[in-house]
């Protein structure tokens, strides 16, 4: 009862103070930033991101499409702004970004400062599938998904279209700033091992052996994979069917059922996940847009395994933590659906959830950093959202595509943004100890940022200072590290005391024969004296 209140104290106090800071340093932004302790409960947490600016299609310049003078022009008519965007690309070479812009049937090029550079309607080559009479172009129609990069065989800039009404993913080189020509289709397998009556791509990312890989609605079984040849090889990392109470019972009946009655049972199958990522090193991490415990983020090998399995070890949490969250903002309940994920080149894994238009960010080995965002349909308040479909990263500033909106916002650090990110570069990479002064000015800012305790005490761990060690992970109630300081305090003090330690168990040695001896003597006399006695 004592240790249950003191540790109510505790929080009620570090919890007031972080909401302090958060709402007096960051009362601009539309969203109370919050964090999970040690128990998953959340709290109060100061601001990694604000936001920056907010770019529409004016700012775009897209404008660009209606002069007939600019190379860009396309009519006079053109849409100047985006229209129902699904996708947001970022090629970290040029450093350049592409939206898919999809009720408007186009591809949208932009520069570092999200400046339109070029255009795409749909692409020239030996196609017969959505033919322009006026242009000689196969037209885009409702494309879904883009993803650009330079290929490895060719040094040609190419383009991945997931060109969702057309029923195909459209491979391009790009040749100029409005012209790309066809390389590939990939369009509705023929082999048996593809069931779908359908094939309708919504999003599309490559390998470095340029094996394509495409998100399919209704399609189940993972990603349908393609090889550079176009040939159909399969599917790649299905999710499982999430173990309830209600699917055990179903799998116990059907053991009994007869054949009319399994029939009529509803199918227990893997969801579908909604994007995907791929890093520098070649591994796919996946998220699933339907509320799921089971596979919610996924990275996944080259065989298609997890590696963030909670089944087989640590256990890993991606969005909110408990199953509804209260959103002051908006009073409403929230639950958690992760519509988008990417990589960025400082390795820090960015979460996008539609439900509740939040980004959570996590290091690499999946310790939550910071929570930023906020969706409000009714509000045009720069930092919420209304139809969040995108992530994308450049360095450290975060890019949300809204499609409702249709702008996208950029978030960029705070100054405690900034001591998080460096902290953590460190403390991934194995340098505690030069980690130590950039967690010491997060716990200054936020005496409530538990990696902030666990940083320190590994810092205190490498420097051999054990006792400094055990009171960090004690107040971040970080068992295991705490456990290891103890082993290495322990060690410590034998080492250091190991020669008093044998003189004093010398010593016990020989005053317990002392008593030993004295113990005989003592009855040797009594005994000589009883015989004289008699």
């Amino acid at each position: 009862m004592k240790n249950s209140l003191k540790r109510l104290l505790t929080l009620s106090m570090a919890a007031a103070s972080a909401l302090t800071m958060s709402v007096t340093a960051f009362a601009d932004e539309p969203y109370d930033s919050y964090s999970y302790d040690t128990w998953e409960d959340p709290i109060p947490s100061q601001s990694g991101y604000r936001v920056e600016r907010t770019v529409t299609g004016a700012e775009m310049g897209l404008s660009r499409l209606n002069d007939p003078e600019d190379p860009l022009f396309v009519s006079e008519t053109e849409p100047t702004s985006i229209s129902d965007a699904k996708d947001l690309f970022m090629d970290e070479e040029r450093k350049e970004f592409w939206i898919a812009d999809s009720k408007n049937n186009r591809i949208l090029r932009l520069n570092e400062d999200l400046e339109i550079i070029g255009r795409y309607y749909g692409v020239t080559g030996d196609t017969e599938i959505n033919i322009d009479e006026n242009t000689g172009l196969s037209n885009f129609m409702n494309p879904y998904g883009i993803y650009v990069t330079t290929s490895p065989f060719t040094g040609d800039l190419t383009m991945y279209v997931a060109d969702y009404d057309n029923s195909r993913v459209v491979k391009a080189k790009v040749v100029s700033e409005t012209e790309c020509e066809l390389i590939y289709e990939y369009t509705k397998p023929e082999e048996a091992l593809y069931t779908s009556k359908t094939f309708n791509p919504t999003k599309v990312l490559v390998d470095n052996a340029e094996n394509v890989y495409v998100v399919v609605k209704s399609v189940n079984t993972g990603s349908v994979q393609f090889a550079r040849d176009g040939s159909f090889t399969g599917f790649y990392g299905a999710n499982r069917v999430e173990v309830t109470a209600a699917v055990i019972a179903q799998k116990l009946w059907r053991t009994i059922a007869s054949n009319e009655q399994i029939a009529g049972m509803t199918r227990n199958v893997p969801v579908e996940y909604a994007n995907f990522d791929i890093d520098a090193d070649g591994f796919i991490y996946t998220v699933t847009e339907v509320s799921t415990n089971t596979d919610a983020v996924k990275k996944l090998n080259p065989a298609g395994y997890n590696i963030w399995d909670n089944e087989v070890g640590n256990e890993y949490n991606f969005g909110d933590i408990t199953e509804a969250m209260w959103d002051a903002t908006t009073n409403t309940t929230h639950s958690t659906r992760l519509t988008d994920i990417v990589i960025g080149n400082n390795g820090l894994i960015n979460v996008l959830d539609y439900e509740t238009g939040r980004v959570f960010q996590y290091d690499r080995n999946c310790n939550l950093i910071c929570i930023f965002g906020t969706k409000n349909s009714t509000s045009d308040q720069r930092g919420s959202f209304s139809n969040p479909n995108a992530v994308e990263a450049l360095g450290n500033n975060i890019y949300v595509l809204d499609g409702a909106k249709n702008d996208i916002t950029v978030f960029t650090e705070t100054m405690f943004g900034k001591y998080v990110h460096s902290a953590f570069e460190y403390y991934d990479e194995g340098r505690y100890s030069e980690a130590k002064a950039d967690w010491e000015e997060v716990r200054k800012r936020d005496g409530n940022y538990t990696m902030a305790y666990i940083g320190l005490g590994k810092a205190a761990l490498n420097d051999g200072e054990y006792s400094k060690a055990l009171e960090y992970f004690k107040t971040a109630y970080d068992q295991d590290d705490y456990d290891k300081a103890f082993k290495y305090t322990r060690e410590d003090f034998l080492r250091n005391n190991f020669t008093l330690i044998i003189v004093i168990i010398l010593a016990v040695i020989i005053w317990l024969i002392v008593l030993k001896i004295i113990h005989k003597k003592g009855i040797y006399i009594i005994k000589k004296k009883s015989k004289e006695g008699k």
